[in-house]
């Protein structure tokens, strides 16, 4: 049987996307000719592969079932047919979209450029901010790094570790807070502010504090750590956030810092990408650079490795 084998690429195409305009748009090809390429497919497979439900398209059964084999044979094909040659930092040409936690990014995103510049000055990086999480955007190659506090949902997004952090507490200096030890009770008693870009009023911290029978009154909600940070400088808020990852920012407005009084686990921090850049060589390039950046937030400066106080000298 004569089988063009380029049916495979849009096949891909279509079962990552999910419509024929998406997979004409990742292709560079007419909507018209995807949709002849489908067509072809279906009479080559003898199954429809993408159904209409509504206004929105579904792949079959089978479709689903060979889902994970078709990408891994493109794949194949594509890393069998291009020349493999070493990465040549120096004449990289390319633009990287990272769509990081303010915070993070904040923390060592003038490091990453830095570096970055420094090794492969014809590297370009986009820092998008984070408008929650959207798990298309990595699979459509608009997004090509992302962080996140925990595992993808989907098989075809990879992660890798790149630390852990523990939460803290930040208020102005000369808080009430940070006179005396800090207890739960005391901790509940005062008023706080969130971190959420949807804007909860509640967070992990809430059902924690419920099970030992306290509640706190969370009195706003801030849409980034900076802000937060800024909030609570000039008032008597209370922000409870991830350690290393807001340090920087805290020092520099004179916060000061005091140990969460209640028994949590430390914020995972994950680094996401699509598993097409697996054998990308300057995508892997970057994703070291970037877990080794970011990496060395957890590694504290010899003043910040004592343990934390209430503000009080011994």
């Amino acid at each position: 049987m004569q089988l063009d084998l380029n049916l495979l690429t849009a096949l891909d195409a279509l079962l990552e996307e999910g419509s024929v305009a998406g997979a004409a748009a990742r292709l560079h090809v007419t909507a018209p000719a995807m949709s002849r390429s489908l067509g072809r497919i279906r009479k080559a497979t003898g199954d429809q592969i993408l159904v209409r439900t509504g206004r929105s398209m579904v792949p079959t059964t089978r479709a689903l079932a060979m889902r994970a084999q078709v990408h891994a044979l493109v794949q194949q094909a594509h890393h069998l047919l291009s020349a493999q040659q070493e990465l040549d930092l120096t004449a990289l040409d390319r633009v990287f979209t990272l769509r990081w936690h303010d915070a993070l990014t904040a923390a060592c995103g003038t490091a990453l450029i830095t570096a970055v510049h420094h090794r492969a000055p014809g590297v370009r990086l986009r820092l998008s901010a984070e408008p929650g999480t959207d798990d298309a955007e990595l699979r459509r190659g608009e997004v090509d790094l992302e962080s996140s506090s925990s595992t993808p949902t989907l098989p075809d997004i990879r992660h890798r570790l790149a630390g852990s952090d523990r939460l803290v507490v930040a208020v102005r200096p000369g808080h009430p807070l940070a006179e005396g030890p800090l207890s739960i009770e005391r901790y509940a008693a005062a008023e706080h502010l969130t971190v959420s870009r949807r804007g909860s009023l509640r967070d992990p911290i809430d059902d924690a504090l419920s099970t030992r029978g306290l509640d706190r009154r969370v009195v706003a909600a801030g849409p980034t750590a900076a802000f937060a940070l800024q909030l609570a400088l000039g008032s008597d808020l209370v922000v409870t956030l991830p350690d290393a990852v807001t340090r920087t920012a805290r020092d520099r407005l004179g916060l000061t810092t005091l140990p969460l009084p209640l028994p949590l686990p430390e914020v995972p921090l994950y680094l996401l990408w699509h598993q097409r850049y697996d054998d990308d060589r300057a995508h892997a390039w970057l994703r070291d650079l970037a877990t080794e950046t970011v990496q060395a937030l957890f590694a504290p400066p010899a003043a910040s490795q004592q343990p934390l106080t209430n503000g009080t000298d011994e």
